[in-house]
C-alpha cells in the first residue's frame, strides 16, 4: 500500500475501558500492518469521567465484564482493586495522563495508553495518582517531574475535555471505536472488540 496522505485511522477509547484493554494486542497488529502508510490518531473518549462510584459499588458489574474480556481476548486481569473502596471509577485522570504524554512525547502516546491499561487491569494501580505512572515513565524515558506538573495542571484538566468533545463530534459513545477517515468520509472499522484480521481486511477494502 502506498502512503495515504488523506487517510487516517482514529482510535477512540479510554485507559480504564476493559474492551480497550482487550483489543490492545489486536490494535498493535493493526498498527504494525499500516505503520508508515497511514496516520494514526488517538482520542480519549471519556468512558466514565468524573464518576464518583467506588470500585466495590461496581464490583459485580465490572467482574462480569472483565471475565468476558478475558475469555474473548486472553488478556490477564487482577481483581483485587474491585474491593478498594478508596478508589472511584473515574476515568478522567488516566485519560488526562495520556494527553500529557501526547504533549511531552507524542510518538510514545499509543504505547503509553496501552501500558497504562496494564497498570490498571493487571497491576491494579490507582490511576488517579501521578506516582502510579512513575515506573512506566522511567521505562519509557519520559520525565517524571514534567509529567507530574502537567498532570496536575488546570491546563491539562481543560485539555482533556477537548478529546471528549472530539469523540462526541465523531458520534462515538462506546469504546473502543476504530474509525477510518478516508477522502473526507468516515468508516466504522470496529465498534467494540474485533480482531486485527477483520479490521485490516475492512481497511484494505476501502483504501485501494
Amino acid at each position: 500500500m502506498m502512503a495515504q496522505s488523506n487517510t487516517k485511522i482514529i482510535y477512540v477509547g479510554d485507559p480504564m475501558c476493559s474492551w480497550c484493554y482487550g483489543i490492545a494486542p489486536e490494535y498493535s497488529r493493526l498498527i504494525d500492518r499500516f505503520d508508515g502508510d497511514l496516520e494514526f490518531e488517538l482520542v480519549m473518549g471519556g468512558l466514565r469521567p468524573y464518576n464518583t462510584q467506588t470500585m466495590p459499588e461496581l464490583k459485580d458489574f465490572l467482574t462480569e465484564h472483565w471475565h468476558e474480556v478475558n475469555e474473548r481476548s486472553g488478556q490477564e486481569f487482577s481483581y483485587g482493586i474491585l474491593d478498594d473502596a478508596s478508589i472511584t471509577y473515574d476515568t478522567e485522570p488516566p485519560s488526562r495522563a495520556t494527553v500529557v504524554v501526547r504533549q511531552l512525547s507524542p510518538e510514545k502516546e499509543i504505547e503509553f495508553f496501552k501500558k497504562a491499561q496494564t497498570l490498571f487491569y493487571k497491576e491494579n494501580k490507582n490511576m488517579h495518582l501521578a506516582e502510579s505512572y512513575y515506573e512506566l515513565l522511567d521505562d519509557m524515558n519520559i520525565d517524571k517531574e514534567a509529567f507530574t506538573t502537567a498532570f496536575n495542571s488546570d491546563e491539562m484538566k481543560r485539555k482533556i475535555k477537548d478529546d471528549f468533545s472530539r469523540a462526541s463530534a465523531l458520534n462515538v459513545n462506546s469504546f473502543p471505536t476504530i474509525i477510518l477517515e478516508h477522502e473526507g468520509k468516515y468508516h466504522a472499522i470496529a465498534r467494540g472488540y474485533s480482531t486485527a484480521d477483520k479490521m485490516i481486511k475492512r481497511i484494505e477494502n476501502i483504501v485501494k
